[in-house]
């Protein structure tokens, strides 16, 4: 396949609601490419539907309409699809509504708050005919679009266990969100349970090949205590003693263990309220050896390098591995010029929405996956509650998870067909 990066295709009229710190910066991005045209921007705050309009003076030469009413984008018969980068909380609800209207779907990522409105996110996009992605930057990752080649290419062997993790000191974005009007605040105060699982468990669902012969089919969570954000409120909150002193129930650290219809495992977790660098916690794990991310490490039976006598097995730094299987679409992309945004998969992840719909075809990241990814949050917090017991994952795509061939197409693609 020849990979390329050109902007050519048919303009794209798109809508584009919530305008926080992701929606803003993803606008922007949005608005760089030339056959993208952003009709209107939405947010409930007026104030930052004022700023992105006078932010896209300097990168667009058409007019751009702001409201503060998701209403009024659906209602434009000059939209095709919808971008929803809101609070997680109203992430489906506004999808179902764009569909309802005729509208493509782009979604941020985020947790479900219900397994029922996950099957009303399905239930709608078959019903219409219209596509919904979840915009799982995380899958187009230099990282992780290596590892799919790896693992493509066998160099693991036949996968075994994959981990993941969010783990982000957030502990001054949760702690200041009443002031930032950050939505993680009310439910880091309210929720207990995986509340942001996509980053690690997209990227994992397409290694082990989930909705195309292998689905997710049970989990379990537990939730450690929660003390490190009580902590930083203590030292940087004193401005507000009822926030100091209120619970908050989401524990420090949520661990997920998912079981697979192929037997593989899935261990998930969640560490947002603790001092701790950034980290994705990557591990794939196979027959012929495994990756860990944190120490850049590798190691692959019968070519890693090893030291004579040493019984227990040397690690190799990952890096010449790393070159060597780098995914053709990043070295293309490298060729084309990286963009801003999340070391450059923000536009990785645009560009296989927008080109799936001017070309008509799946969007490599379809409802299936997102349904599937987002209801994990629920299910985790269903387990907590009840003591860690295993509750069962939906199969959203009603058995055809065994025999499905209608992967996305394309330089996008992430499915092994």
């Amino acid at each position: 396949m020849e990979y390329q990066f050109n902007e050519n295709g048919r303009p794209l009229n798109l809508g584009i609601i919530g305008l926080g710190g992701r929606g803003h910066g993803n606008c922007w991005l949005m608005s760089t490419m030339k056959d993208v045209v952003i009709k209107v921007v939405c947010d409930r705050h007026q104030d930052r539907v004022d700023s992105m309009i006078e932010n896209l003076k300097d990168t667009v030469t058409y007019h751009v309409d702001g409201t503060t009413c998701a209403q009024d984008v659906f209602n434009r018969p000059d939209v095709e699809a919808v971008v929803i980068m809101t609070d997680w909380e109203t992430h489906i609800d506004l999808a179902v509504q764009a569909m309802e209207h005729g509208k493509h779907v782009a979604m941020e990522v985020g947790g479900a708050c219900s397994v029922h409105e996950c099957w009303r996110l399905v239930r709608k996009s078959q019903q219409t005919g219209l596509q919904c992605m979840i915009l799982e930057n995380c899958c187009y990752g230099k990282n992780e679009l290596t590892l799919l080649n790896m693992v493509r290419q066998g160099v693991l062997g036949e996968l075994v266990h994959c981990q993941g993790g969010y783990e982000h000191d957030l502990r001054d974005e949760v702690g200041e969100g009443d002031v930032n009007r950050h939505y993680r605040q009310h439910n880091f105060m309210n929720r207990n349970g995986e509340l942001y699982p996509t980053h690690e468990l997209g990227p994992i669902m397409k290694y082990l090949d989930i909705n195309y012969g292998n689905r997710m089919l049970y989990l379990t969570s537990m939730s450690s205590k929660a003390v490190g954000l009580h902590a930083w409120l203590k030292e940087h909150r004193a401005d507000k003693p009822e926030l100091v002193n209120a619970t908050f129930n989401e524990g420090d650290i949520v661990t997920t263990l998912i079981k697979c219809a192929r037997g593989e495992t899935i261990v998930l977790t969640h560490d947002c309220t603790l001092p701790r660098p950034y980290s994705r916690g990557g591990r794939v794990q196979g027959t012929k050896g495994l990756w860990m991310e944190d120490n850049h490490s590798i190691y692959i039976e019968g070519v890693t390098p090893q030291k004579e006598g040493d019984w227990s097995h040397s690690w190799a730094d990952d890096e010449p591995y790393m070159k060597q299987y780098e995914h053709p679409l990043w070295t293309a992309y490298e060729n084309f010029g990286i963009k801003e945004g999340h070391d450059g998969m923000d536009y990785l992840v645009f560009r296989g929405f927008i080109e799936a719909l001017q070309a008509g075809t799946r969007v490599p990241i379809d409802v299936y996956d997102t349904a599937a990814m987002m209801c994990i949050t629920a299910l985790s917090e269903q387990s907590v509650a009840m003591g860690s017991a295993p509750v069962a994952i939906p199969d959203f795509t009603d058995g055809k998870w065994m025999l499905r061939k209608d992967e996305a197409q394309g330089q996008y693609k992430l499915g092994k067909n």
